[in-house]
């Protein structure tokens, strides 16, 4: 079970998820104390917490062991395993998001690859949104141009998306598309007229986040929404890290909320056969007596 459908407050549940306990196996080893202090309550809170949740955690197993004869009875462990040669097939036939650069598609290996997680760092200025707005319409052309057809999630951190710019960019695409068609002299017109700037716009999903906590319930949301939302083949994310870089005095803890969210949009990528694109800013850092750009927060 997620935190998420705990039966407690929504602040207590916020108030978790921020610190970064995202299921209730993370709750079975911390005492009340620590908890607590991490949460910023007090004690008795705490051991209120850690009562319901281990009284879920009860529920959840005993239910799991009613039904383990029927699972073992339906399912064969074996079933589960997979050949390198089928791996290889595999991510040899997945379908790739182009940058509409050829150069960074090589760098890339003919794309920004589905079930995968890309991270793409760079100073400020350097067109990281650009990028991110750019993948989020490319992801859309149809599949007899060589694309998914399929729909976008932009998560926006920093305020940078330009939807004036994601316009223009829509524009550019169709505009491409139509001399792809007469290069190839296909009878595409009834597909151009029917896509249209507005409907790319129409298809990408915004979220404009301002706090770290935001991003983590929304991160947690996810699975629900792509349930209901499979179309969608790519979710960016601009920028990662910005939330992450204040407001944090605890290190430890913020490794382990950055690892928990890393996680879950991996499990997210494979689970919905889709592309999550990171979008980084780099900081300086100091290595064997010299400053070199390093990704931030990594």
């Amino acid at each position: 079970m997620e935190i998420w459908r705990l039966p407690i407050s929504a602040s207590q549940r916020g108030k978790l998820i921020s610190a970064g306990y995202t299921s209730l196996s993370s709750l079975s080893s911390i005492s009340s104390s620590d908890l607590a202090r991490e949460l910023n309550v007090s004690e008795s809170e705490a051991m209120n917490i850690l009562k319901v949740a281990s009284h879920s955690r009860g529920s959840e197993t005993s239910n799991a062991s009613c039904s383990i004869v029927e699972v073992l009875d339906t399912f064969q462990w074996w079933a589960g395993a997979q050949s390198a040669w089928d791996m290889l097939h595999d991510e040899e036939s997945l379908m790739h998001i182009t940058t509409s650069s050829a150069d960074l598609d090589n760098i890339l290996g003919g794309g920004i690859h589905c079930k995968e997680v890309t991270e793409i760092g760079g100073v400020p200025g350097i067109g990281k949104t650009q990028l991110g707005i750019q993948i989020a319409v490319n992801v859309q052309i149809p599949n007899d141009f060589g694309g998914l057809g399929g729909n976008s999630i932009y998560i926006d951190t920093e305020g940078s998306f330009m939807v004036e710019r994601a316009f223009q960019i829509a524009e550019a695409c169709i505009e491409d598309m139509s001399e792809y068609n007469r290069f190839l002299r296909k009878d595409f017109q009834e597909c151009k007229i029917k896509m249209q700037p507005q409907d790319i716009l129409e298809n990408i999903f915004y979220f404009r986040i301002c706090s770290y906590t935001e991003q983590i319930a929304l991160i947690n949301y996810l699975d629900k929404f792509l349930s209901e939302n499979k179309d969608v083949k790519v979710i960016v994310v601009d920028s990662v890290t910005f939330h992450f870089r204040q407001d944090f005095d605890d290190m430890a803890l913020r490794t382990r909320v950055l690892s928990g969210m890393a996680l879950k949009l991996m499990n997210l990528a494979k689970r919905f056969s889709l592309a999550v694109v990171l979008l980084n800013q780099v900081t300086t850092k100091h290595t064997e007596a010299s400053f070199q750009l390093a990704l931030a927060l990594v």
